[in-house]
């Protein structure tokens, strides 16, 4: 549980207040406690793929360690930084509601976390349990900076389904045995696109397929006639990912820590920043027999990408009547999964569109049905001028490549938005004058334009206090049509429709699902298509919204909202800790 802070005194109290409370209380939902964390940022040596190197970890571990507490909890989260790089944590699908300082964007919500220095993330978990993930929100830190959420409905609140014997979290990554902040560092600086990853990792392991990784593989161990929950989470940087577990069905329940209509599938499709829980049935006797759990990407764009593919390993406990002597898992027959291929937009689809909210008393689905502001924005790859002197770059054309929304590359200030924005400081950090629409339209999946450079510029979208917005967003093919997991900080929406090609606001609004669609805080855009999503901006603070896709974010596919304070004292931003990290 990474690590607690039991020496303190008045923590102590109030643990043992908080414990003896939860003990006594049978009323759903009654008591909540405070729960502290320590983050100690620090280099650690790794192993993998026959390469050892410096990794930056929390606590020395990797993957980091779990937060767990339950719905309605204050979590203070203490981060000190012990390496030469700047830090900052992002609580992935946290509301955040009026604590916007506690996002950890870096550059958006907060200054980073400079070597030496500590600041503490206060944050209250309100009206969401389920599964989410922490991760670095600075440069490509996040490749090894990343660790699950568990967060408990409260107490005596039972799930929607069956209680499970055991829960796991499976947290797929990707593994470079150079290190990543030179990737990125090198792509920047030539236009070209990165390289990539050695592997991917289950658990911050490679698993068997790889060479040289046979003894660094995950293995769960379950007994027959048990239901496993599995929390599902991908934490890897530049990938979408297939995953099935071979000869075993998964009934999914859960999608960005929002429960859902339950459905068995063989194979799942899991993007960055997103999470999905699974219940696993274990075959009711031993099998005589193990079984890979493998994933491998989803991939629709033109570019490189780590074609590989991760394994871990099921293992059921042998009966107890059984000699081990007799019966070793290396004699016993290993089942494999057959995964869709590597661009089947197909399956992606019909995957995503199985996804709905449980829409019912308890969990209703809120979606709103009066629009206020209504934006459409065109997602892509694009190019920059090349800024080397006397020669050219290596993206196309000699260019450098550069990614966009609406035709505007979003560059990060080199102070925070939301301090800039709060003490009113904010001329010649950001505009407020993002476009609600592409300022030149064009047949967007169809022939691209000859002129792929990208504008570059801070521009911000301004909503005022409880605007209900609809945004359809709009993959393009310039340089080549592409899904894109875009991830929405402060908020989850709802996705109330999708579909290919050009979207037509003339017929398409007429099929958008206003009763049960999927809530979520990261959706793919579909390769040569478009979502629609809603969401009511009811949370002040300015918030990121970006492509998953750390390459894409690099590159400048993002963008941020400025939702304003409302006039009741539950409707503002909450001043600024005074351990702020400064510029």
């Amino acid at each position: 549980m990474g690590c607690l802070l039991l020496s303190s005194p008045t923590f102590l109290r109030l643990f043992l207040f908080s414990f003896i409370s939860s003990f006594l209380t049978s009323q759903p939902g009654f008591a909540t406690i405070t729960r502290h964390y320590r983050f100690d940022i620090k280099l650690q040596n790794v192993t993998r793929l026959c390469h050892t190197k410096s990794i930056v970890t929390v606590n020395g571990q990797f993957p980091g360690p779990r937060i767990i507490a339950r719905e309605g909890d204050r979590l203070l989260i203490k981060v000190v930084n012990h390496v030469p790089n700047n830090i900052s944590i992002h609580w992935h699908g946290i509301r955040q509601l009026q604590t916007g300082w506690a996002d950890g964007p870096a550059y958006v919500t907060q200054c980073p976390i400079q070597t030496g220095r500590s600041y503490v993330y206060n944050y209250t978990i309100i009206g969401q349990r389920g599964t989410l993930f922490w991760h670095a929100h600075i440069s490509w830190l996040r490749s090894t900076l990343y660790g699950p959420i568990i967060i408990l409905p409260k107490l005596g609140v039972p799930y929607p389904f069956a209680k499970p014997y055991k829960e796991v979290p499976i947290i797929f990554g990707e593994w470079w045995n150079v290190d990543p902040e030179a990737v990125i560092s090198q792509a920047l600086q030539t236009g070209g696109g990165p390289n990539v990853s050695d592997a991917y990792t289950i658990n911050g392991l490679p698993g068997p397929l790889y060479n040289c990784s046979s003894k660094d593989t995950f293995k769960l161990k379950v007994k027959p006639g048990k239901t496993y929950l599995l929390r599902l989470i991908n934490a890897a940087l530049n990938d979408e990912l297939f995953f099935s577990i071979a000869n075993h069905t998964l009934k999914v329940v859960e999608a960005d820590a929002i429960y859902v209509k339950p459905f068995d599938t063989n194979t799942l499709l899991i993007t960055p920043g997103q999470t999905t829980n699974v219940l696993l049935k274990t075959k009711p006797s031993f099998p005589n027999a193990t079984f890979f759990m493998t994933a491998r990407p989803y991939v629709t764009g033109l570019g490189t990408f780590d074609n590989s593919t991760v394994a871990a390993i099921l293992e059921y406990e042998f009966p107890s009547k059984t000699s081990h002597s007799t019966l070793t898992t290396k004699k016993l027959p290993l089942f494999k999964p057959i995964l869709p291929a590597l661009n089947d937009t197909s399956f992606a689809t019909n995957f995503a569109t199985k996804l709905r909210s449980l829409a019912n008393a308890q969990f209703p689905a809120n979606v709103p049905k009066n629009v206020d502001k209504r934006f459409f924005f065109t997602l892509g790859l694009g190019t920059n001028p090349c800024t080397q002197h006397n020669q050219s770059c290596k993206g196309p054309n000699g260019t450098m490549f550069a990614a966009s929304i609406n035709n505007i590359s979003f560059s990060l200030p080199n102070t925070a938005l939301l301090q800039s924005h709060f003490f009113g400081q904010s001329f010649g950090v950001y505009s407020p004058n993002f476009p609600n629409s592409p300022l030149f339209p064009f047949n967007y999946t169809g022939t691209p334009p000859n002129n792929t450079m990208v504008s570059n510029g801070t521009k911000l979208v301004v909503l005022p206090f409880n605007t209900s917005v609809e945004l359809v967003m709009q993959d393009t093919s310039i340089l080549g049509a592409e899904s894109h997991p875009l991830h929405l900080h402060g908020f989850n929406f709802f996705v109330v429709g999708q579909g290919f090609g050009n979207f037509d606001p003339n017929k398409d609004p007429a099929k958008f699902n206003l009763v049960d669609p999927i809530e979520r805080n990261t959706v793919g855009v579909p390769s040569g298509g478009w979502v629609a999503i809603r969401f009511l901006a009811d949370n002040p603070g300015i918030w990121f919204m970006h492509c998953h896709l750390e390459i894409h974010t690099s590159w400048g596919l993002k963008m941020a909202w400025l939702v304003l304070d409302g006039n009741f004292p539950n409707q503002k931003l909450l001043p600024p800790p005074a351990d702020l990290p400064k510029c």
